[in-house]
């Protein structure tokens, strides 16, 4: 079975070709990238990096600036609206397509379903956002199926929180948060009651940094005594189930469920089989910050996989920016053990700053060791973000977005690297820079090496830490070796962290030998990486030499 490799990518940027975009641009003046960009030629140039899955963000229809009423679209209320386009997590209708990335925008669910065949006539998968939490403050759906009513079409807006409710409300208060709601547009934003917003702000005095462009979703958890009622089951549970078998019946191959732990577990246990009992190979992945419950939602959540940010990508963080040792990333994963098959790992991603940004690394160069290391750590699935294999670091004040170090999710854009590469549809290292090219290349090896080598596809992990801690030849604070096996093939993996380059003596003890079916044996060892051979020396219990230079790694196919 194959390892998903992810390749996230927001349509509305990704293929936007405008040369030179406008702080706070509007859509007429920035551009949008659309769907039907996403040409074969351009499939295979993404497949090309080892990638066999697409996750393509923020194509469901969310709030925004730009007005569709032409289309016979609601124009949204532009005081509760972040940046011109909008954030794609303030859904304001769950079965419809963002008409900014459509061509023919009366034909934008065609353009959306002719992309997912495209995608799948290349052999790669398609997965979407599925937001649970929160809808945009103002939800409406024009394209619903008949008999399907909208959020909070029947709430009774006296109660605070009722059981039959689709959201929560704060009686008898407008929505008056601390800033104002007139500012744009013709007419202010008015909301009585005010409804809960997504970030659990019970309060309706919310400030800019709360996420006051969504209202919180009411899956029958009362907050007010913690009290749950699950029976009979609640509205949104059944509106959702709905909604996600709309989207599987398209032909997608899975959801990434945003902020899936600020939804109750039995929800997830009730729906995902559901789902699965129809359309049995969608896989769910869950975006999820506490350690604690990932084996609740792998277990009784359902689950296929889960993101593990806040124990390696973390980890990695700390050991590249803070001077944390390398040798803490044994205790990363055996905070995982038995289920780091189920974790998602990545560097990048739409929530995080650029690896190459000047709050992480600061130089895409240095991602060798830290991609190394999150892609073959495990059998889990491997995520790379758009533009991340190009070096991508976020440099551009985009509007909203302002200069944070990320990418934009509420601005119309273009970036420079990816128009370099997208070259008017024409996908070609013509345009890139040397460093680019070798960086695309380094990630086209790693990702393809995880499924095309079988060690690293279904093989097992043994860490070789615990023997290297206090060896002379060996620095844990800068270096982490590990190896990687299955009963044929064998492979020595080593990174170096550190920004001067290093002789390192690698022990592998008699354990390791024995449980890898290695033997003692002078060999000439291949390099997958480098594409290089190296004479090594293999003697139980005893020390394995190799060379590296800074913020480099070497995979050693010490058997096979």
């Amino acid at each position: 079975m194959e390892r998903l490799i992810i390749y996230q990518m927001f349509p509305r940027i990704f293929s936007n070709t405008t040369p030179d975009p406008k702080a706070w641009g509007k859509l007429e003046e920035n551009g949008s990238g659309k769907l039907n960009d996403l040409t074969p030629k351009a499939l295979r140039s993404i497949k090309e990096l080892g990638v066999n899955c697409i996750w393509l963000t923020g194509v469901i229809e969310h709030a925004t600036k730009s007005d569709f009423t032409a289309y016979g679209i609601e124009k949204d209320n532009p005081n509760v609206v972040k940046g011109e386009a909008g954030s794609p997590y303030a859904i304001k209708d769950y079965y419809d397509i963002d008409p900014a990335i459509a061509v023919d925008v009366n034909n934008r669910m065609g353009e959306f379903e002719n992309c997912v065949k495209r995608i799948h006539k290349e052999g790669m998968k398609v997965i979407i956002d599925f937001v649970p939490n929160h809808t945009a403050r103002v939800y409406h759906s024009d394209v619903a199926p008949s008999g399907v009513k909208d959020f909070g079409a029947d709430d009774d807006i006296t109660m605070g929180f009722s059981d039959r409710n689709n959201y929560y409300y704060i009686p008898f208060q407008q929505f008056s948060p601390h800033f104002p709601l007139d500012e744009e547009g013709d007419t202010p934003y008015v909301e009585f009651p005010a409804k809960v917003t997504g970030n659990d702000c019970f309060t309706a005095f919310c400030g800019r940094n709360d996420w006051y462009e969504t209202v919180k979703l009411n899956y029958g958890h009362d907050y007010g005594d913690w009290s749950d009622h699950f029976c009979p089951v609640p509205d949104t549970w059944i509106k959702m189930l709905a909604i996600l078998r709309f989207w599987a019946s398209k032909g997608i191959d899975g959801f990434r469920c945003d902020m899936c732990f600020m939804v109750p577990l039995e929800f997830w246990h009730w729906v995902i089989p559901q789902v699965k009992k129809d359309y049995a190979d969608v896989c769910f992945i869950g975006e999820i910050y506490d350690v604690g419950q990932y084996r609740p939602f792998l277990d009784y959540g359902c689950f296929d996989y889960l993101y593990d940010k806040v124990n390696l990508y973390d980890t990695l963080v700390d050991i590249e920016i803070h001077n944390h040792s390398a040798a803490r990333l044994t205790g990363a994963w055996q905070t995982v053990d038995g289920i780091g098959d189920s974790m998602l790992n990545f560097l990048e991603n739409h929530d995080e700053v650029r690896f190459g940004s000047k709050a992480y690394s600061g130089n895409p160069a240095n991602v060798l060791p830290s991609l190394v290391v999150s892609s073959m750590i495990s059998r889990g699935p491997f995520l790379i973000y758009y533009g991340q294999e190009l070096g991508e670091s976020a440099l551009d004040n985009e509007g909203f977005a302002g200069d944070n170090n990320r990418s934009t999710i509420f601005d119309y854009w273009s970036y420079d690297t990816l128009r370099r590469w997208w070259n008017e549809g024409n996908p070609s290292l013509k345009k890139l820079t040397p460093q680019e090219k070798w960086l695309r290349g380094i990630y086209q090896k790693v990702l393809t090496l995880c499924n095309v080598e079988p060690a690293l596809r279904e093989g097992n992990f043994f860490d070789l830490m615990y023997v290297n801690l206090r060896h002379d030849g060996f620095n844990p604070h800068s270096q982490f070796a590990f190896l990687r096996y299955t009963a044929e093939s064998v492979l020595l993996i080593v990174v170096n962290f550190d920004h001067t380059e290093a002789d390192v003596d690698v022990v592998i003890p008699r354990l390791a030998f024995e449980m890898a079916g290695l033997h003692e044996s002078d060999i000439v060892a291949d390099d997958l990486l480098c594409e290089r051979s190296l004479f090594v020396k293999l003697v139980p219990d005893g020390s394995t030499s190799v060379h590296l230079k800074p913020k480099d790694a070497v995979v050693l196919r010490i058997k096979g």
